[in-house]
């Protein structure tokens, strides 16, 4: 069975798949676009932080297209404190998520296009939901494999 622990985030597989592996599968039936053709990019901000999905090849517009609707509605929901769709992706349990579903009242959340994707800006002056976040990113990117990284806006 493959095991995979992140700050007490507990994940296995009877079946021999991956954490990554299963968040990829998951992820079919949540995000549109194709993770193979794009990447998610997370960066820490000391307020907050920064969400971005790119295509790897700026002109599929295909991908850019479904990368902005998807991530409009995202920051939607996330404002009315609706993790939903990363829950089904990355579990009930991720780190960050109870704190942020509680906290969404004191989160700004700001949708903004960037060249070959979307962004989602996360800004709170409470301490304890900066922290959620940045857990709950340092999770994502563990996640996400190859089609995350962290630090870049």
């Amino acid at each position: 069975m493959g095991i995979l622990v992140f700050a007490g985030y507990l994940w296995g597989s009877s079946r021999g798949e991956s954490r990554v592996e299963q968040v990829a599968a998951r992820g079919e039936g949540v995000m549109p676009f194709d993770l193979e053709r794009t990447t998610h990019r997370f960066a820490k901000q000391s307020n907050g932080g920064i969400q971005s999905v790119v295509a790897d090849d700026p002109t599929d517009a295909e991908q850019v297209a479904l990368i902005r609707d998807h991530l409009t509605r995202e920051a939607e929901e996330f404002r009315a404190g609706r993790f939903d769709d990363p829950a089904a992706i990355h579990g009930m349990e991720m780190p960050g998520l109870a704190a942020l579903r509680a906290g969404a009242d004191r989160l700004t959340v700001r949708y903004a296009d960037v060249p070959a994707g979307g962004r989602i800006t996360f800004a709170s002056e409470a301490v304890g939901l900066v922290a959620a976040l940045h857990a709950w990113f340092e999770a994502r990117v563990v996640d996400h494999g190859a089609h995350a990284e962290a630090g870049a806006g």
